[in-house]
């Protein structure tokens, strides 16, 4: 009940300040495998917003449902999140860095995972 809060809350202030540039939709499967046995996909089907933070930045955040369906388990519906940044750091070169969080059904905690990296455009 409150974790849609609790991650609204967290995201805030990632898009403090700024102009929401726009909103979208994105829909996303990730799907996973050992070897040949496959063993799941999360499909996240998320509302979020999109705009700029000065002249070398940008921001995102969404969330919607979230499709579970583990190999031979029940699918489940959950709730799941994203945030990120990512900005310029030369004129080839920039940074970004990403927060998701998803929801379970038994468990008061999150699953929250993280990612940073950079890239090189040649």
């Amino acid at each position: 009940m409150f974790k849609p809060l609790i991650a609204a809350v967290a995201a805030a202030p990632l898009f403090a300040g700024a102009a929401f540039a726009g909103p979208y939709v994105n829909v996303e499967t990730n799907a996973g495998w050992t070897g040949d046995d496959y063993t799941g996909a999360t499909t996240d089907l998320h509302v979020g917003f999109e705009g700029a933070l000065g002249d070398s930045a940008n921001y995102y955040v969404q969330g919607g449902p979230a499709i579970v369906a583990v190999d031979g388990v029940d699918t489940e519906t959950q709730f799941s999140g994203k945030a990120g940044l990512g900005f310029g750091i030369a004129e080839s070169l920039s940074a970004y860095g990403e927060v998701s969080f998803l929801t379970a059904d038994d468990s008061d905690d999150l699953g929250v995972g993280g990612k940073l990296g950079v890239k090189y455009s040649f």
